[in-house]
């Protein structure tokens, strides 16, 4: 009976390749198969399927109870075991690295449809991290599927001949290459799509070639491609075809030549996929989903975080969210280094009247980070392990012209430091430097052994003789070519640089363009990735405002991708889930021409702690906020049932306090301006709404948290604390006035009015405890803090707090309520007074050489 089902089974396996699993089931029938193996095929085939629907990694959101045919590789593949083995001789481990993928990329192709179906039209998106290996993961998809039998892929990599001919390279390595009998190419590394003579030779049935098509999103090209298409028509019938959008984000989403030329050539296709990759999904998950678009309305895929990579939380820390302890949220590390404001106009022109004749300057910060470049470069040869290649990014502006305006004062600079590595003021002037950032960022902490600066100095002349100055952009003809041997290069470049190109070993990046959108901020990011061997090294030189934006976009970010997996445990579909986004006083979420169908968003406060972060170090604006706490406190003693003295432990809770006297002092307290979670209107609105609608929030609990061993702080005859201690995250912003102290409310705060022990709550044991004892109070929670606030010398990335007066913090806990109202606000923002660059897509509709 063992030997029957074996031989059945894979007699099952290679219908499969012919028939969905329902008709495959069918043929065994015909072919008189017992009804008890066919039960027990049935049953062994659908244990393959829940293992995949079941895996822990990637979480995805599906549409329906689609049918998972597919359930992993099998003997006689031939596409994926080829990736393996190249994966193998790049270093890549069986466990856990070539699993994750095989995984990842397993449940992906789960998720299309069998390629024998008769008709189908399915459009999914594939969520990743900016350089995390979104490429390696399409291209295994695309095996799999070539080996269960998709003919023609599509690719639309980028808007840049750069990123078209990298992908195109990847592809034909990875895939062509290792089995060229298997494919035809209709691109190749020089060409673009151009329209061949006989379209039978690709997908007449005499063809049993997988077709590879590597395209731009340009409208010209696929135009072409759509055109040549429809004259196929004919042969296009049985040839199932896959879709993938690199950078899906981007030019895809509600662009009116190449959302519709996609579209287009779907539409000639009656078997295709589309499946969109990319790590900012702002703009996929806000387009309307009832439009004829490609909202992903079939599946999204949550790639997890690959072990060992570089992310927007790790160089830039991020915020606390709902429910987490803010004391395990890192800072980041002490990698980011400040470009004074006044060195902005030295290497940017200020509008685009100044750009004609801009000569840039090479400032101290540029020239420190040049000079660190080539030692972090000489360190890593030292090192003599991982990418060969080193790269700095100098992105100051989209402008073309500005770009090529670096080439002769770097290649100066180049000039002038080989001739100066006898001079012992150059030397000493590089080992001051290399001494501070090594000590700043300790190799040990990564693993890496430090390099002492005698060792890298004899590496300098070969770093600096190789070392070449490089624009790359659309209009020059020198490009990053990593293709011939290692590269040691300074680029200056724009979008060609900012976006889906891997700059490969890039150490160094030196960034002070102004972006307005959450997607285009994160997809700039080329030094997020991997950094094996050199994990320590990594700076980036940007503006503080940028800097403040990027731990902005992490935490938006973080939150995000919580979201998507809390929205795909509680199995909802694509069509139904939407992503809450934080807004932004000065990013817009994504392009204003992909939001027109996400004008406002309904926010509500319920189960959330709101805190004060953000704070204005002038006297008269603290002064302000002591006398509406003051007036808070005095209004609380004359009104609350009960007061709880508990001096001693440096609290008090004033219980059951009116309403109207926490919307009167959110009235008189100011919240900075860039809190854009802290609205008081909006917040006042939302406890009016509550109190008149669900008699919720009639009441609250104030609190005053003080440090027992503080300075003593009066708030009422009678009440008084001692200070608090918060130190600010130490950046030299532009408005001397501003403090940045990242954490307010410890987690034991958001139980200061909860009965009983509480020092071993959870974050969710809190919520849990407060719906339980105080389902329908909030909680408002004042922290004077010293105005000086010295860091702990422990706190690398803090510095005093330094203000003119007192500052005085507020926590907000709201309880979490079922049916919980909603307050709405426009999403976007005012850029006017922003001098922004975004992205020019003229190059989407120009001739394909754009």
């Amino acid at each position: 009976m063992a030997d029957e089902f074996d031989g059945m089974y894979d007699t099952f396996k290679a219908l499969l390749d012919a028939f969905p699993p329902s008709e495959a089931v069918k043929r065994l029938e015909i072919l008189g198969v017992s009804p008890e193996i066919v039960k027990e095929i049935r049953e062994h085939h659908e244990l393959q399927t829940i293992r995949i629907k079941e895996l822990e990694e990637p979480h995805a959101v599906i549409l329906g109870n689609r049918d998972t045919w597919y359930t992993g590789p099998q003997d006689k593949d031939k596409c994926w075991p080829a990736i393996v083995e190249l994966l193998h001789k790049d270093g890549w481990p069986d466990d856990p690295a070539v699993r994750n993928l095989d995984d990842s990329s397993t449940r992906v192709v789960s998720l299309l449809n069998h390629p024998k179906e008769k008709s189908f039209s399915t459009r999914g998106l594939v969520v990743g991290y900016v350089q995390s290996g979104k490429t390696t993961n399409f291209t295994s998809v695309m095996a799999k599927a070539a080996d269960r039998g998709y003919k023609l892929f599509i690719v639309l990599a980028g808007i840049h001949n750069g990123l078209r001919r990298q992908t195109q390279a990847r592809l034909v390595q990875q895939l062509v290459e290792p089995n060229p009998s298997l494919w035809s190419q209709l691109t190749d590394l020089d060409k673009d799509f151009t329209p061949q003579a006989n379209p039978a030779s690709y997908f007449g049935k005499s063809n049993k070639t997988h077709v590879l098509c590597v395209v731009k999103k340009n409208a010209t090209v696929l135009r072409k491609l759509a055109r040549w298409l429809e004259k196929a028509a004919d042969y296009l019938q049985d040839c199932p075809a896959l879709i993938i959008d690199d950078e899906a984000d981007r030019a895809t989403v509600a662009t009116k030549s190449i959302n519709p030329l996609i579209l287009n050539i779907m539409s000639s296709l009656p078997r295709s996929a589309y499946v969109g990759y990319t790590a900012s999904p702002f703009a996929n998950l806000l387009i309307d989903p009832s439009a004829q678009d490609l909202y992903p309305r079939d599946f999204v895929v949550n790639l997890p975080k690959p072990e060992g990579h570089f992310g927007t939380e790790v160089l830039f820390g991020r915020y606390a969210l709902d429910g987490e302890d803010p004391e395990q949220v890192d800072d980041g590390y002490d990698m980011i280094r400040s470009v004074p404001d006044d060195d902005v106009t030295c290497v940017r022109p200020e509008s685009r009247a100044d750009v004609e004749g801009f000569e840039p300057v090479i400032t101290e910060t540029l020239r420190r980070a040049v000079e660190y470049f080539w030692l972090a470069t000489a360190a890593r040869r030292v090192r003599r392990r991982g990418n060969p290649h080193s790269t700095m990014l100098i992105h100051t502006s989209v402008n073309t012209a500005v770009h090529n305006s670096f080439k002769r004062p770097l290649e100066r600079l180049l000039e002038r430091a080989g001739q100066s590595l006898a001079d012992t003021g150059f030397l000493s002037r590089l080992r001051d430097l290399w001494e501070e950032e090594t000590e700043r960022v300790p190799a040990e902490e990564f693993g890496e052994k430090h390099v002492a600066f005698d060792d890298l100095a004899l590496e300098l002349p070969g770093v600096l003789g190789s070392c070449r100055v490089i624009m790359d952009n659309s209009s020059s003809e020198d490009r990053l070519d990593y293709e011939n041997g290692p590269v040691v290069a300074i680029a200056v470049g724009g979008n060609t640089l900012s976006r889906g190109l891997t700059l490969e070993g890039l150490s160094v990046s030196y960034f002070v363009r102004a972006v307005s959108a959450y997607d285009t901020l994160l997809q700039m990011g080329r030094w997020f990735g991997f950094r094996n061997g050199y994990a320590d090294l990594p700076r980036i030189w940007m503006t503080d405002e940028l800097a403040e934006w990027f731990r902005h976009l992490a935490t938006v970010e973080t939150e995000m991708r919580r979201d998507i997996d809390i929205y795909m445990t509680e199995a909802e579909t694509p069509l139904t889930f939407a992503v809450r986004l934080r807004t932004h006083p000065a990013l817009r979420v994504t392009a204003a021409a992909k939001m027109r169908d996400a004008v406002t968003a309904a926010s509500s406060y319920g189960g959330k702690r709101v805190q004060t972060h953000y704070f204005r170090t002038d006297a008269d604006w603290l002064g302000g906020n002591i006398t509406a706490a003051r007036d808070l406190v005095a209004a609380s003693l004359s009104n609350a049932v009960r007061i709880e003295d508990r001096s001693s432990e440096g609290r008090y809770v004033f219980r059951d306090v009116p309403h109207d006297v926490v919307t009167d002092f959110l009235a008189d307290y100011k919240f900075h301006d860039k809190s854009p979670e802290n609205d008081a209107d909006l917040i006042i609105g939302y406890i009016q709404k509550r109190v008149k609608t669900a008699g919720s929030l009639r009441r609250w609990n104030v609190a005053i948290v003080g440090n027992p061993t503080g300075e003593p702080f009066g708030l009422a005859p009678g009440i008084s604390v001692g200070l608090n201690s918060r130190a600010r995250l130490a950046v030299s912003n532009a408005d001397p006035y501003f403090a940045d102290i990242k954490t307010l409310m410890s987690r034991r705060d958001a139980a200061v009015d909860l009965d009983g022990d509480t020092a071993k709550l959870t974050e969710q044991g809190i919520m849990d405890k407060r719906r339980e004892l105080l389902p329908d109070t909030g909680l408002l929670v004042l922290y004077p803090i010293d105005k000086v606030s010295a860091p702990s010398p422990a706190k690398k990335l803090r510095a005093p707090l330094n203000a003119q007066d007192h500052v005085m913090g507020v926590g907000l806990v709201f309880p979490d309520r079922l049916g919980d109202s909603t307050v709405e606000k426009y999403i976007s923002a005012n850029l006017s007074g922003l001098r922004i660059e975004d992205e020019d897509y003229s190059l989407l509709v120009e001739g394909e050489d754009a």
